[in-house]
């Protein structure tokens, strides 16, 4: 039995819960549920006025090393601390992404967890689930065609067709749609445009981002779309679309709650990547769940340059929430990839210098996690190092992570036992986390808002990725120009780039020094609040491998789903 099968093996055979018993655990009523079935249900924001006079829990962010082939395990050890704390008999709660279905067919699978560490029902969550991610497709195509139709019938507003930056969006890897041309028929504006995955939507980080329904009308509203002949800018609100957008978001802003392998509460809202969109879940879920726990456990997308430098810079600004505490979640042969020159041939045995006792290769590659510690004291936040074990992995590789984390000033470096162990094998790594929660917090942005957009640009990339400098290219300069000059410059930035290696290059592992990071283009998301600096090769859509996890995946003759983890 393959792991994908295991996973799926042992997430039905837990007796769930009903989701009502769940959501009392956490103070909530059954008159703030909408429920989907009877393990998964929507919390109403009506509930969050009631909550608002319960203290705030502990607020702890996982975060990784540049991800690599191997895994690193940031969900099962996210999930896995939840049930850690909850084991230590403290009320947690997990807060997570919901998974697109481009990385479910594609390359990277389900996001559900693995082992004895995951959230469930873990079919319904890793696909249609409750349909928030259709919702933000759907709103965001709405817009799409609106622009069309105003060309088509006038153009009363004198949009230039060619000014026009808004894509069309799909939850599918499909690298055909990168670059397309629309309108080939008489009546329609031929122009050049694109699809973007749905999770890399300004939408999406709308939903994300917003605090409730009064911010998510005027986000919405404030998209901007294309510019007019004189060079102002035209946006959704302009063009009439954005109230019909808000509606067909009406359930999609309410968090989605399930529940642990163990039991324990567990918010699924909004699914942003973090390498091309800000990575993080929803404000909504966090609010709500930070006011009904005593510690909420949230995960950011990637390593500590992607998802949570978003979550520090993006996220906390938006919501007025702090961390308590940041975990980083590494595993020995992760680390060994990072040394470099390995390469992993799906279908195959594994290098044997990977899963046997190689400290060279370790001592090799652990510069990648002493580099996002540093990242994390940008912050000012506490840190805790979890190695997620492998059956592979030696006690002398064990303890040399350990003791690196710790001469690098970490609360504790801990082994994690989540995958096979659950709640139990996370009892170490959650003491270590109440410790450095317990810690007082130095909280800091990495820049003031006010400063130029090219100087936020620099401080990311040679603060946190340890770049020499950056280069803007002519189109980059003359976008950067023009947003700044619709004075959209006032707000933080969303670095696009690779996120498997701390630099631009997915190729340079490890530590990368003395690179200068390419800044391709510039664009503008004036509802979210942020501009997005696009660096090096990234794209926006993402491609199907050589053999997608979509040929294992098939109902046998009950119905049921094989193949899905």
């Amino acid at each position: 039995m393959n792991k994908a099968a295991k996973d799926l093996a042992i997430a039905r055979s837990v007796t769930m819960r009903p989701i009502a018993d769940v959501a009392r655990d956490l103070g909530l009523d059954e008159a703030d549920l909408t429920p989907y079935g009877r393990h998964m249900a929507k919390v109403s924001l009506a509930a969050l006025p009631r909550l608002e006079g319960r203290p705030l829990g502990k607020y702890v962010v996982v975060t990784a090393i540049n991800p690599t082939p191997l895994g690193e395990g940031k969900t099962v050890t996210t999930i896995g601390l939840g049930l850690g704390l909850n084991q230590l008999g403290k009320r947690a709660t997990v807060c997570l992404r919901q998974p697109s279905l481009g990385p479910v067919f594609g390359i990277k699978g389900g996001a559900a967890g693995g082992g004895r560490s995951q959230v469930v029902p873990m079919e319904e969550f890793n696909l249609h689930f409750t349909g928030d991610v259709h919702a933000v497709g759907t709103a965001h195509n709405l817009l799409a065609a609106f622009i069309d139709n105003h060309l088509h019938h006038g153009n009363a507003l004198d949009l230039v067709p060619h000014s026009i930056s808004w894509p069309r969006v799909v939850d599918i890897s499909d690298r055909a749609l990168r670059a397309i041309v629309t309108g080939l028929r008489h009546e329609c504006w031929p122009r050049e445009t694109r699809f973007d995955v749905t999770v890399a939507s300004e939408v999406m980080a709308i939903l994300a981002l917003t605090r409730d329904i009064p911010d998510l009308r005027r986000r919405l509203a404030r998209i901007l779309v294309g510019l007019k002949k004189g060079g102002g800018a035209v946006t959704a609100g302009d063009l009439g679309c954005s109230g019909a957008m808000a509606v067909l978001l009406k359930d999609a802003i309410h968090p989605n709650l399930i529940q642990t392998l163990e039991g324990g509460p567990c918010f699924v809202h909004a699914g942003p990547f973090a390498n091309i969109a800000h990575g993080n879940s929803s404000i909504l879920a966090d609010r709500i769940a930070l006011r009904c726990s005593e510690y909420v456990v949230t995960e950011s997308g990637f390593g500590a340059d992607m998802g949570f430098e978003k979550f520090c810079d993006i996220k906390c600004r938006a919501s007025g929430l702090a961390p308590d505490a940041a975990v980083v979640v590494c595993s020995v042969r992760a680390l060994k990839m990072h040394a470099g020159g390995f390469k992993i041939t799906p279908g195959r045995p594994l290098d044997a210098r990977l899963t046997s006792e190689n400290l060279p290769a370790l001592e090799a590659g652990i510069p990648n996690l002493l580099k996002h510690l540093e990242n994390i004291r940008e912050f000012g936040v506490p840190a805790v190092v979890a190695v997620n074990r492998f059956p592979t992995d030696t006690d002398r590789e064990l303890e040399f992570v350990r003791a690196a984390a710790r001469a690098a000033g970490v609360e504790d470096a801990v082994v994690s036992e989540v995958f096979e162990h659950g709640g139990a094998g996370g009892r170490a790594l959650a003491e270590a986390v109440t410790r450095a929660a317990a810690r007082p917090s130095a909280f800091k942005f990495l820049y003031p808002l006010e400063a130029p957009t090219v100087e936020k640009i620099r401080t990311i990339a040679t603060r946190i990725y340890g770049a020499k400098d950056i280069e803007l290219s002519p189109e980059a300069k003359k976008q950067l120009k023009l947003y700044e000059g619709l004075g959209l410059g006032g707000g933080p930035v969303c670095m696009a780039k690779t996120h498997l290696s701390l630099s631009h290059d997915p190729a340079l592992k490890g530590r990368p020094r003395d690179f200068v990071v390419p800044v391709r283009e510039v664009r503008a998301y004036a509802g979210a609040g942020f501009l997005t600096p696009v660096l090096g090769e990234i794209g926006m859509m993402p491609g199907l491998p050589s053999a997608p996890n979509a040929l294992g995946m098939d109902l046998d003759d009950a119905g049921q789903v094989v193949g899905l983890a």
